[in-house]
């Protein structure tokens, strides 16, 4: 049972590799997708290379929110044993997966009054949600409690910026994550555009970039342009791609030229992110003075 007095669960829209989560003692909820009839997430898993060659090949894979179920087993593993929790969930704006949890922790509180569970809407997806997680866990060795932790989540996580682009507008516009007017103008004059994740914790077209080079450029420019004050606090950048290795560390190596940054976290997008934002996506993270 992990050593600490509390413990941190996330979900699988964090995008973080299983080797850290095992290592770290961090356990997620699975959000489950169904690809062509079949129910995958938890035990029932694909390949990251077969989903997005799926995808490429036309199947459109849809997606579910966390299990309220499945979030009171894993909530009450650790109560039930004098442990706290604090989940980190993936952005309310975009899925019910937060309200979900928070609807469950207020019961579970209300059953347990020793321990409790905070939950943490993270306003934040894939490997933004996932540096969250990584900042925790550090403040969790220095020995922050979870009060501590939970507060300084909240008054930073405004300060975890996303920049992202992608090559299919209409897999965003498919999940009603942006307008069918800006998925249909961006695929007619093959623009590839640049988005963010907002303060409010929703997909924000920012910006555009003719051509792939220019938009994987244009991601490390609004670094510099929001970054600010904490550029010479982020000690490491996380990356995640959609089945795009190659584009992911062309993005590094631009970072590492531009700031001296030399640590860095590049992971696929996961299914459940990735059947909305589909193959060829590059996203990029980091702390910065605005989002």
């Amino acid at each position: 049972m992990n050593r600490f007095d509390y413990v941190i669960t996330t979900d699988t829209c964090c995008d973080l590799p299983k080797d850290y989560l095992e290592e770290k003692e961090i356990e997620e909820v699975s959000l489950y997708y169904n690809m062509n009839g079949t129910i995958y997430g938890n035990h029932q898993e694909m390949g990251i290379k077969e989903f997005y060659d799926r995808m490429r090949g036309g199947e459109m894979p849809t997606t579910m929110a966390a299990n309220p179920e499945e979030l009171e087993e894993l909530f009450e593993k650790y109560l039930s044993v004098g442990k706290s929790v604090l989940h980190l969930a993936f952005s309310s704006e975009l899925s019910s997966s937060c309200s979900n949890a928070m609807v469950v922790a207020r019961d579970l509180n209300e059953k347990y009054t020793d321990n409790k569970v905070i939950v943490i809407d993270t306003l934040a997806a894939s490997l933004g949600q996932g540096l969250m997680v990584y900042k925790a866990e550090e403040l969790r060795e220095k020995g922050k409690t979870i009060d501590e932790t939970a507060a300084w989540l909240e008054e930073n996580k405004l300060h975890f910026c996303h920049q992202f682009t992608v090559d299919d507008l209409n897999h965003l516009y498919r999940g009603g994550r942006v307008s069918k007017l800006t998925a249909v103008a961006g695929t007619i004059i093959q623009i590839k555009p640049i988005l963010h994740v907002s303060d409010e914790g929703k997909l924000i077209p920012i910006g555009k970039a003719r051509g792939r080079k220019k938009s994987l450029t244009a991601l490390v420019d609004n670094m510099q342009r929001t970054m600010g004050s904490y550029r010479d606090k982020n000690d490491i950048v996380f990356i995640s791609h959609g089945d795009a290795l190659e584009d992911a560390e062309y993005v590094a190596n631009l970072v590492k030229e531009r700031f001296g940054i030399e640590k860095f976290l590049i992971h696929p997008v996961s299914p459940t992110i990735g059947a909305h934002s589909g193959p060829g996506t590059i996203a990029l993270f980091y702390m910065g003075e605005k989002r």
